[in-house]
């Protein structure tokens, strides 16, 4: 799959309160963007992808502060483009968490309220978890993975509507810390994934793109020898122009505090 063009300007913003870096918060706008893409499942109208929404809405249409991502699952049904939510897909590429009042940086929490919002709206969520997020005490997690229309991409591939999806779970980092795991772990569950010669590939800790688009230039390089390229999903770090291009025509595309709705051309 590839991304042909993506709308600059967003076609919806959803305002969110976010931590400020000194403290307190921040009233911010969440981005949707329309994206094209050469093709999509024939039961497919669209994908949504998004990660790394971190922050809070609050009272949002008369109920208690959500979780930005519980909040986005709702507004986006008032898309033309999401008109038929049961024959969109959702990919969510980790860090769904923020603490309630939105006024901490870093904050790790349960993320099982996101994944349930888009599960009950739309056709399917599948993607991995970031470094922040929980799946809170362990019957929660059983029930959210019970559901058919949920689906934890944990260093694996699986099959949805004919698309061939692939994941790995958290960063690169100290495994005695919650949400990391050494670079060798990760790198060669990287490559057993990609043998399974994949459509999607959804990350949290993603490539380096070009000059101005930072990231794991380790990944990178497995990216680029993979004999397959597939479109990669990933955040954790933000990108001011999403799409990148990596050798041998691989695309990334980052959703870092952002969601791109991708439809067929």
């Amino acid at each position: 799959m590839r991304v042909v063009d993506i709308d600059p300007e967003p076609c919806l913003q959803v305002p969110y309160l976010n931590a400020a870096r000194r403290g307190g918060v921040d009233s911010c706008l969440l981005p949707v963007h329309l994206a094209r893409v050469d093709a999509l499942p024939a039961c497919l109208d669209a994908l949504v992808v998004t990660g790394d929404l971190q922050g809070v809405v609050p009272s949002h249409m008369g109920a208690e502060s959500l979780l930005l991502g519980e909040a986005l699952a709702i507004e986006l049904l008032e898309l033309d483009a999401l008109a038929q939510p049961a024959r969109v897909g959702v990919l969510l590429a980790g860090d769904l968490y923020s603490a309630p009042g939105g006024d901490v940086r870093g904050a790790s929490g349960d993320v099982t309220g996101v994944w349930e919002a888009f599960a009950e709206l739309y056709r399917w969520v599948a993607g991995v978890a970031g470094n922040h997020d929980r799946f809170g005490a362990e019957k929660d997690a059983r029930r959210l993975y019970a559901s058919p229309r949920v689906h934890r991409l944990d260093d694996r591939a699986l099959e949805l509507d004919g698309l061939r999806l692939g994941g790995v779970d958290h960063i690169i980092g100290n495994p005695d810390k919650p949400g990391r795991r050494d670079a060798f772990d990760f790198l060669d569950t990287l490559a057993l994934v990609l043998a399974e010669d994949v459509d999607l590939l959804v990350l949290h800790e993603g490539p380096s793109g070009g000059p101005s688009q930072r990231g794991n230039d380790a990944i990178r390089s497995h990216l680029e020898r993979a004999a397959s390229g597939p479109l990669t999903i990933c955040g954790h770090t933000h990108w001011d122009a999403p799409l990148a291009e990596l050798a041998g025509g691989r695309q990334v595309l980052n959703v870092d505090a952002r969601a791109v709705i991708l439809q067929a051309q």
